[in-house]
């Protein structure tokens, strides 16, 4: 799951370099937080958060095949 947002993020931002995903465990739920460079924070939300709300819907999707709750917090 790391490697899909990895994946769409890096083809948005000017800094793939600095696109960071790391994920929690908790009581049967996944959180991953994503960092990317400060200049990058605004393409990756987007013009009232489509973008993000874009990439979420594109995860919690993926996280359904596996029944896993999964959590998508931009940093």
């Amino acid at each position: 799951m790391t490697g899909l947002i990895e994946t769409i993020v890096k083809a948005l931002v000017d800094h793939p370099e600095d696109v960071l995903v790391t994920q929690d465990f908790n009581h049967g739920s996944i959180t991953y937080r994503l960092t990317v460079h400060p200049e990058d924070v605004g393409k990756v939300i987007g013009k009232q958060g489509r973008i993000a709300k874009a990439i979420r819907t594109v995860v919690y999707a993926a996280g359904h095949s596996k029944s896993e709750k999964i959590t998508l917090e931009i940093m």
